[in-house]
């Protein structure tokens, strides 16, 4: 194990490439495009995906690198969930004042097993479903199913698909949302605020924008809102996973995968 472990680090190959992506996209830097009212926002780590995923199939990613990265990217997340940890104390008193609204959001976390978890079931995906649809598959989630399941397992294959899916497409998705349903939906600025964070920094960023550009009397209380939420959904969010949504997730597919294997096998359920 310790040679392993030793075997990570010595990678010269790995961290050379790893090097060179943040280089280049640190060197990129942010840059946004607006559309109407909306504004599609695009972020360094953006373009680290894409280069990383582009380059996996170039022969300067070999089988060695693809192994070595699996477990560096458990510690990389394991940091950021111990800065969640960090940031959660100093910010208490600022989550309490924000009232019931910011804790009962995170009952959203469950909409996405109770809408896309049928659907996947559906289209015959198997246990890659659970980490696909027990939440919106951000860092927390990642370590969460990496821990328990394993980023091999099928579990952990699904909520990395939806980790990159969200990291290229989320931001895009949820700035031009924002945007475009602030300003022709009756709903207030701080509901859009809240509702802006999901756990994650780069889509709350994107939506934040479009709604300072439209509302910039109320730009330090929007972003205040966004913040907080934020940071809730980071802190208590992996909880809610924890406790609530992924055992959910658990039993709802036994019962799904089981209700569509006696589908398959029924002939009088069939449409001759």
């Amino acid at each position: 194990m310790a040679e392993q472990i030793l075997g990570l680090w010595k990678d010269w190959r790995l961290h050379v490439l790893v090097l060179a992506i943040v280089m280049v996209t640190e060197f990129i830097g942010q840059q946004q495009i607006t559309i109407g009212p909306g504004v599609i926002l695009l972020l360094p780590m953006l373009y680290a995906v894409i280069i990383g995923i582009a380059l996996f199939f170039t022969p300067l990613v070999k089988q060695k690198q693809s192994k070595n990265a699996e477990p560096l990217v458990f510690i990389s997340v394991t940091l950021l969930i111990a800065k969640f940890g960090v940031q959660a104390g100093p910010a208490l008193p600022q989550l309490i004042e924000a009232g019931p609204a910011l804790i009962l959001q995170e009952l959203g976390n469950l909409g996405t097993m109770l809408i896309a978890l049928p659907l996947a079931v559906f289209l015959g995906l198997k246990r890659e479903s659970i980490g696909m649809t027990h939440s919106v598959g951000r860092e927390p989630n990642l370590a969460l199913i990496t821990d328990k399941y394993g980023l091999s397992s099928p579990e952990g294959r699904g909520v990395m698909a939806i980790y990159i899916y969200g990291t290229v497409f989320g931001s895009i998705f949820m700035g031009l949302a924002s945007g475009f349903l602030a300003t022709i939906t009756p709903l207030h600025p701080f509901s859009f605020a809240m509702a802006s964070g999901i756990g994650s920094g780069s889509m709350a960023a994107a939506s934040v924008g479009p709604l300072v550009a439209a509302f910039p009397d109320m730009a330090d209380t929007i972003t205040a809102f966004s913040g907080a939420s934020n940071l809730l959904t980071s802190v208590t969010g992996l909880y809610v996973s924890i406790f609530i949504a992924l055992p959910l997730t658990e039993k709802f597919y036994k019962v799904l995968s089981r209700e569509k294997k006696n589908n398959d096998t029924n002939p009088e359920s069939k449409v001759v």
